[in-house]
């Protein structure tokens, strides 16, 4: 196997790389809503700028604490390109220790939702009473906000007020040695340990999967794998990212919902499919033909060897 080059410094870099690479290419696809990368640059760039005019800076820490989505994604790689760190926190967490993973890293900004599996998951907080200092802005990535909450869409609309230059400068100054996120251990045998990875890490480790999965430009990839765990994120959103592949993002995996997503994709007529799609199709099945063209040659000529 070879092993590919990492060619980007950091996340945002890698990012910027892709989408203008594959603009139309389609890089999420959630239920009827289907994000290109152009788009994804676009939407992370506004939650970026959003989170600068909240008064983000580089180092803070940003957590998410909500299920798989198209928010999520976008909230993440806000995160990162701003210069701070993500922090995931499991959606299966109480509030009282989604308290302590907040405390213990001194989040200043937390994401997360009202309604997913019929949780208050800002009630939860609240109700566990925990002193969290750091914390200025809660934001709702979906659910009705209330006075203690901001919803995606207000919080969204502050990122006028941020320039391109200052975007530039912050992506400019995110050194792949510099933290991008801090994992936490699920704190099964003591209290949660924050794990903190680099952006340089992160690209090289998962650029490395990338190869050992073999994924590749265009292809489809389903991640009921929650986006708070690293392979969730790293295996599953980046690698997307870094291959050009497409994300399919499942909340909660359910086998029925998984298959009609299956089936749909196969389906699908090509002629309501984008033209790269066809395009990238039509190389793989003619390079799979070749493949198999060549086997019989090569079983053969490995036979003759041995007779010898």
């Amino acid at each position: 196997m070879t092993r590919t080059e990492v060619t980007w410094p950091t996340i945002p870099a890698m990012l910027r790389d892709t989408a203008d690479r594959l603009g139309i290419g389609d890089a999420i696809v959630s239920g009827d809503r289907r994000v290109t990368y152009a788009e994804l640059r676009a939407l992370v760039t506004d939650a970026e700028r959003s989170l600068i005019a909240a008064g983000v800076a580089p180092g803070d820490r940003v957590a998410i604490w909500a299920p798989n989505s198209i928010e999520w994604i976008v909230a993440a790689l806000g995160i990162t390109t701003s210069g701070a760190v993500l922090v995931p926190v499991n959606t299966r967490f109480k509030g009282s220790e989604a308290a302590y993973i907040l405390a213990r890293s001194n989040a200043r900004v937390l994401f997360t939702v009202r309604g997913f599996l019929d949780t208050d998951y800002p009630a939860l907080l609240a109700d566990a009473g925990a002193e969290l200092s750091a914390l200025e802005h809660t934001i709702l990535l979906t659910g009705e906000p209330d006075d203690a909450t901001t919803g995606w869409d207000d919080f969204l609309a502050r990122a006028d007020g941020v320039s391109e230059t200052d975007l530039d400068a912050r992506i400019g100054a995110i050194g792949p040695d510099d933290p991008s996120d801090v994992v936490y251990t699920s704190g099964t045998t003591g209290s949660p340990k924050g794990v903190v990875m680099t952006h340089g890490q992160t690209l090289r480790a998962y650029l490395d999967w990338c190869d050992f999965a073999d994924l590749r430009e265009g292809d489809r990839y389903l991640i009921a794998n929650p986006f708070f765990h690293i392979f969730g994120y790293k295996a599953g959103c980046l690698a997307c990212l870094m291959r050009g592949a497409t994300n399919y993002p499942l909340a909660v995996f359910g086998l029925g919902v998984a298959l009609e997503l299956v089936e749909r994709r196969v389906d699908e007529p090509l002629l309501e499919r984008r033209d790269d799609d066809q395009v990238r199709d039509r190389e793989r099945a003619r390079h799979d033909r070749e493949q198999r063209e060549r086997e019989p040659e090569a079983d053969a000529a490995d036979h003759r060897s041995r007779k010898r």
